[in-house]
């Protein structure tokens, strides 16, 4: 899928595994390497976060979770505005850092169970994708890092008002 970005700029590199490998902000941007999908990266960004939350959560207290999204957001916001201006395209669709972290912030609201955790993914994906207002007007407008990681974290907001919409209905 291109964005709306990717389409009225070209790319001044390529993105590859050598890309990916010659700086860390490219290998954290690309979400590990996930961000290189030929369909779809965001989604597999999305994806990539699940077995990194299974990881942590078990390790972490919940305030050093919330502080790990934190400096997690505040990272991103360096790692893509770079990985953006290195590949002419502010928003490329590789890069995935942004949905990773957003999906973090919703793991970690989400309650226990297989069916919780697929509906968070279907949520927050759905709002990542379609950007209802104000996503839209913040991808539009904000540029560089922050806009790149900031319109993501409003799709989880979206997803995690939902659930909790849910899980007050049952």
């Amino acid at each position: 899928m291109i964005t709306s970005d990717e389409a009225h700029h070209e790319l001044k590199v390529r993105p590859g595994l050598k890309f990916l490998l010659s700086h860390p902000a490219h290998f954290l941007s690309f979400g590990f390497g996930s961000g290189l999908a030929r369909f779809a990266p965001g989604t597999f960004g999305t994806l990539a976060a699940y077995p990194i939350y299974w990881y942590l959560a078990p390790r972490l207290s919940d305030n050093k979770f919330i502080l790990f999204l934190i400096i997690s957001f505040f990272i991103g916001i360096w790692a893509c505005g770079y990985t953006g201006r290195k590949l002419g395209v502010a928003d490329y669709g590789g890069i995935v850092w942004d949905e990773i972290v957003a999906m973090l912030l919703v793991l970690f609201f989400t309650p226990p169970g297989a069916y919780w955790s697929l509906l968070a993914f279907l949520l927050f994906r759905f709002f990542d994708i379609t950007k209802p207002p104000p996503i839209r007007h913040f991808d539009s407008n904000w540029h560089g890092g922050l806009g790149v990681m900031f319109d993501d974290l409003l799709a989880a907001g979206y997803a995690l008002l939902c659930m909790a919409a849910i899980r007050t209905l049952l």
